[in-house]
């Protein structure tokens, strides 16, 4: 169902960003922090933490960070000074972290909940656009949530029917066709319409959001060598290449189906917008080794803007002060560009 869009920035102009804390027992309360705790993410927005008071005052005791947590109740109370960390109370967790607590259903509801909350901050416009920290699929499953990660759920919550999943850095951008699945369920997953929908959502976000006139895709096949003529596959002849003619025919700047062990230096040599990917891999090995710390992963089509850090939970690393904020700084730089930038405010999405 479409939902408007109300632009909610502060009377500074700044605008308000939503972040949800994520997982309680992996690294997003430390990355959250972290990355608020230098001046350059409140010189562009005003950052509205979603999560829990007692979890984000022992990451900042734990590493020294010293910011000082100012309790709000709704994002317009938000305040802009270096310092302070706005936080939006949901869950009231009680954890002794030092214990390393095992995921339970209340917290994996609780990490849920930093979703929906930020998701319904967003559709009713009291937030500019929506950043959200790592989770876990197992929380979610304890949950009772029947979703596999962020992006579907998100995609419900807002009513959206179609969306796709993009990993964006300032080198590559890559879209996926199929996203969680198995390997082997990829060929029968792929369709003319599935594809030609993710290349039109793909060149709608880069126009509207990413303030991309013209955009160029290079669309990559399934198969070694794009097929070699059927001699590897037929779905390239069968599916990709009438979805790219389809594309082309309307207008769109589109090569394809490209070998897949060549389009990703084609499309970063040539300047290409963005690559669209047949399955998950195909795209995030090669989007992972040139942006592994700064990739950002955006949901398109949704009638709000959500940007997320491109990793996971890092149990293996989690409350021990080494994590990496860099990905968080740059989903949340990516949302302020979005926000200032997007022009689809009225028009709805599917």
């Amino acid at each position: 169902m479409p939902v408007p869009f109300v632009k909610k920035t502060d009377l500074s102009g700044k605008p308000i960003i939503g972040i949800t804390m994520g997982d309680p027992l992996g690294i997003g309360p430390e990355i959250l922090v972290k990355a608020l705790c230098e001046n350059e993410l409140q010189a562009l927005c005003i950052p509205v933490v979603i999560g829990d008071q007692d979890v984000l005052h022992t990451a900042l005791s734990k590493f020294l960070i010293p910011l000082r947590i100012h309790k709000i109740h709704d994002p317009k109370q938000g305040n802009e000074d270096p310092g302070y960390l706005n936080l939006l109370a949901v869950s009231s967790l009680k954890l002794n972290m030092s214990m390393q607590p095992s995921m339970t259903s209340v917290i994996g509801k609780a990490m849920a909940d930093y979703i929906h909350t930020g998701v319904d901050l967003a559709l009713s416009g009291q937030i500019d656009a929506l950043v959200t920290g790592p989770i876990t699929k197992t929380g979610l499953k304890m949950a009772g949530s029947r979703f596999h990660g962020h992006t579907e759920l998100i995609a419900h919550q807002t009513g959206t029917r179609k969306f796709a999943m993009m990993l964006a850095g300032k080198t590559l951008k890559v879209v996926l066709v199929t996203i969680h699945m198995p390997l082997a369920s990829v060929p029968d997953s792929l369709t003319q319409e599935n594809i030609l929908d993710i290349i039109h959502l793909t060149c709608t976000d880069l126009k509207t959001r990413f303030n991309i006139k013209a955009p160029r895709l290079a669309v990559a096949g399934l198969n070694p060598h794009a097929g070699e003529a059927g001699l590897f596959g037929h779905e390239e002849q069968q599916i990709i290449a009438p979805a790219v003619k389809a594309a082309q025919n309307q207008g769109l700047d589109i090569q394809g189906p490209m070998p897949p062990d060549t389009v990703f230096n084609y499309a970063i040599k040539t300047g290409c917008d963005a690559v669209v990917c047949m399955y998950h891999d195909q795209g995030l090995i090669p989007f992972k080794l040139i942006h592994f710390k700064d990739g950002v992963n955006v949901t398109l089509g949704l009638p709000i803007i959500r940007t997320s850090v491109d990793h996971g939970t890092a149990y293996d690393i989690a409350w021990k002060g080494c994590a990496d904020p860099t990905s968080l700084v740059e989903a949340v730089k990516m949302a302020v560009f979005q926000a200032r930038h997007r022009t689809d405010r009225n028009l709805p999405h599917d």
